[in-house]
């Protein structure tokens, strides 16, 4: 628990940050931005752990698509918990290996708003093979938040 919850105070420190520039961005429409700032270098392998430093800010702790990043990008984050409902049932793990990773060539959010991480996982550090194992510590993750 101490582990997951040092992650979610980081969480809330970054989506606080994030928060504020929304919430000042509010009074004009049009003008509504996220900073972008560089990724912290995590040793951590816990798919939970990673989904809350890195994705919650924008897909949302519940992973329904609404962080408070959320309405600054230009298309609405992803409800990761449908993607099996939305695949006939079946998780469609490659895509969001490729979807996390970068690798699909789709522009998922408009303008690729959202990191390709993959590469970011593997610069984290010298092992770069421990980029793929984030990669799929993240995808077992939203594997098993699916709906049922």
């Amino acid at each position: 628990m101490k582990k997951i919850y040092g992650s979610y105070r980081s969480f809330l420190g970054t989506a606080l940050g994030l928060a504020i520039l929304v919430a000042g961005a509010a009074a004009s429409e049009q003008n509504k931005t996220v900073k972008e700032v560089p990724a912290q270098m995590t040793g951590s392998l816990d798919g939970q752990e990673l989904y809350v430093h890195y994705c919650a800010v924008c897909h949302g702790t519940d992973a329904k698509g609404a962080g408070p990043a959320a309405s600054a990008l230009k298309k609405q984050p992803s409800d990761l918990t449908l993607l099996s409902r939305k695949n006939g049932g079946k998780f469609p793990a490659l895509a969001v290996q490729m979807s996390i990773k970068g690798s699909n060539g789709v522009i998922e959010h408009g303008t690729r708003e959202m990191p390709m991480w993959g590469s970011i996982f593997s610069d984290m550090g010298r092992d770069r093979s421990m980029g793929d194992m984030r990669v799929m510590a993240l995808l077992k993750y939203v594997e098993h938040i699916q709906a049922k």
